[in-house]
């Protein structure tokens, strides 16, 4: 039937009106789609045991239904009718006949909604590649189109899931169709759903990747801004300040320790033998103030210089997160050699890491100094007061005994 004259004279007719008048957009509605429609509705017909008659009107409807985006993209369903209707006038097509030809061209409007066996049919001749191996083609091709004569772009995950979308929810209405194209049409589908996420994770590999360049670039333009030399002694100075501040806290310390332990040792030797005798009894309070005053700051001074060790076990874990800080031996003393070796290849080949673990460095001593001078503080404030209490106390308890 296909080669029938009517047919051929159809064919040149529609391919001539294509050539002359389609726009070079028009890339995926064009004679290459209305061909490959007529062919599939001829299958599906045929298949479907349709009559003659109703073959042939089938077939005038798959050809004239897109002839209509020659002169317009905004409803071409009508424009392909109007053609239709002329031409076929022109040849005495019968009235009733072409009719149902329209009917059959407006069954092809999205979304497809058809009554009859010959409305199903075409509208599965219409999307028949969304069950062919070809679908990937034909869809970029239709992407091609809209972005073109709409002046509308698609991102690629736009697209996929416009396509997964659309075909999700498509359904062939013959049983030939579906029979046939069904399985295929699957599988499409589910290479759209993997597309997606390859498409999801493509994208947030380069934006991690674009992320990662720009830190790269703004690190090595810190780098380059950074001082580099003035970093490295400002931390050499104030390191060696606070080590020198917590030496001069140990010396005041053990200085506080030494006079505290001369003054208890003259008076458990000088005036403790004397207590026993009932004519000393008046100095049992002031060598007693006396006495609890020097131990109280020696224990002050002593937790003062008391030595903080921790525990020094750690993960490889908390290195790659830089959590530790190996700087300081208190981290490291139960370490093995070759894990102290790798964690400080870690802290040299890291430039961030390398100037956080000398802050951390920085910053704990800078807390171990401030504890040290504060019970230094109340250790000296605990001997200047208590020395002047107990010289009151002892004048007071020799008044007492003389005015006794």
């Amino acid at each position: 039937m296909l080669h029938t004259k009517l047919f051929i004279e159809v064919r040149k007719f529609i391919f001539e009106s294509f050539k002359k008048e389609l726009a070079p957009q028009i890339v995926y509605h064009n004679f290459t789609h209305t061909e490959e429609v007529v062919n599939a509705a001829y299958e599906i017909g045929q298949a479907e045991n349709i009559s003659e008659k109703d073959l042939e009107v089938l077939l005038l409807a798959a050809w004239f239904h897109d002839v209509g985006f020659i002169k317009s993209l905004e409803n071409h369903e009508e424009n392909s009718k109007e053609i239709a209707i002329a031409y076929l006038k022109e040849i005495n097509y019968p009235e009733d006949l072409i009719a149902k030809v329209c009917k059959i061209i407006d069954a092809t409007k999205m979304p497809q909604e058809p009554t009859t066996l010959l409305e199903k049919i075409i509208c599965d001749a219409d999307l028949f590649h969304l069950g062919t191996e070809n679908f990937n083609e034909r869809s970029n091709l239709l992407r091609s189109e809209w972005e073109s004569c709409n002046k509308k772009s698609f991102s690629d995950i736009e697209w996929i899931e416009q396509n997964e979308k659309f075909i999700g929810k498509h359904t062939f209405f013959t049983d030939y169709a579906f029979k046939k194209l069904n399985n295929q049409k699957v599988q499409n589908w589910l290479k759209t759903k993997k597309d997606i996420k390859k498409t999801i994770s493509k994208k947030a590999e380069l934006e991690e990747k674009k992320t990662l360049k720009k830190a790269e670039l703004k690190r090595k333009k810190d780098k380059d801004e950074r001082p580099d030399r003035g970093i490295e002694t400002m931390f050499r100075v104030t390191l060696k300040n606070h080590i020198k501040l917590s030496d001069i806290a140990d010396t005041k310390a053990n200085i506080l320790l030494s006079v505290s332990a001369i003054i208890l040792s003259i008076a458990l030797s000088s005036l403790f033998p004397k207590l026993d005798k009932p004519s000393n009894y008046y100095l049992i309070y002031p060598t007693l103030i006396f006495l609890f005053i020097t131990v109280v700051t020696m224990i002050f001074s002593i937790l003062s210089t008391r030595p903080k060790v921790t525990s020094g076990e750690f993960t490889q874990e908390d290195i790659v997160k830089k959590k530790v800080n190996l700087l300081f031996f208190g981290n490291f003393h139960k370490m093995s050699l070759e894990d102290f070796q790798d964690g400080m290849q870690e802290i040299m080949k890291d430039r961030d890491y390398l100037y956080k673990s000398l802050m951390k460095d920085l910053y704990f001593l800078g807390l171990v100094l401030e504890k040290k001078y504060r019970l230094l503080r109340i250790a000296y404030t605990i001997f200047m007061v208590g020395i002047v209490i107990s010289v009151v106390a002892f004048v007071i308890a020799f008044k007492l005994m003389q005015n006794g």
